[in-house]
């Protein structure tokens, strides 16, 4: 809910005399809520949408061992080949980074009975980001094909936000001037000037809850290839403006 504020001017602030100010000649010091006029406070938000350039996913591979060395022997191996379906589809160093390596042991339960270790889960992830959304899906399916049984994503982004962001700010100005405008011509009075602006959030489009994606062992050639929608992203400010009316 907006939160909108009309009031009557409070009474001007005395304000203490400025020796550096006498020195340099006159000079004032307008305070912040003037003495003549009244004061409208207006919340607005500003909005615009950008198409999504930035997709990240986590790309994993979890294996199985009699052993520890062996779980890890055999997760090495099958990660290596994951990692260079990665780099053959052409995804820079910069934008792969190691997530997780975990080696846990698995247990047997039983009534009345200590657990006993029945063998070892290696588990390998790492985070890749692609710059190029549409290949995403391809790229998605190379690494199932080598190895990868473990995939979460892609959440997907905006990857430079910062001129979005100046778009969504001022259309928040031109609302909260247009309301203020409104208010001002009820009340028979007229905007004068903006007294102060401040702003109070900024979604600029960041991750979103990641699109499920389960990836399969066993993937047949003749299934669809995985593919990806960017769909529009909301980028978003909010503002508080406050306004003189006389």
């Amino acid at each position: 809910m907006k939160k909108i504020l009309l009031m009557a001017a409070l009474a001007p602030v005395a304000l203490a005399p400025v020796t550096a100010l006498a020195q340099t000649g006159a000079a004032t010091v307008e305070p912040l809520i003037p003495a003549a006029g009244a004061i409208l406070d207006v919340s607005a938000e500003g909005r615009t949408t950008r198409v999504p350039d930035v997709a990240t996913i986590r790309a994993g591979v979890v294996s199985q061992g009699a052993t520890a060395a062996a779980a890890l022997s055999d997760n090495a191996q099958r990660m290596a080949r994951v990692l260079a379906a990665v780099k053959r589809a052409g995804i820079a160093d910069r934008d792969i980074q190691t997530a997780t390596v975990q080696l846990q042991p698995q247990y047997r339960y039983g009534d009345n009975v200590p657990p006993a270790i029945t063998g070892y889960q290696a588990t390998n992830t790492i985070s890749v980001r692609f710059r190029d959304v549409a290949k995403s899906g391809s790229v998605l399916d190379a690494l199932v094909a080598q190895g990868a049984n473990q995939i979460d994503g892609p959440n997907l982004s905006i990857d430079k936000p910062d001129a979005a962001l100046d778009e969504a700010r001022t259309d928040a100005i031109q609302r909260a001037r247009a309301r203020a405008e409104l208010y001002a011509k009820a009340a028979g009075l007229r905007v004068a000037r903006i007294v102060s602006i401040s702003e109070n959030g900024a979604d600029a489009g960041g991750p979103q809850p990641p699109i499920m994606f389960r990836a399969s062992a066993m993937r047949s050639d003749a299934m669809e290839k995985t593919s990806i929608a960017p769909g529009e992203r909301d980028v978003t400010v909010n503002v508080s403006v406050r306004f003189l009316l006389n």
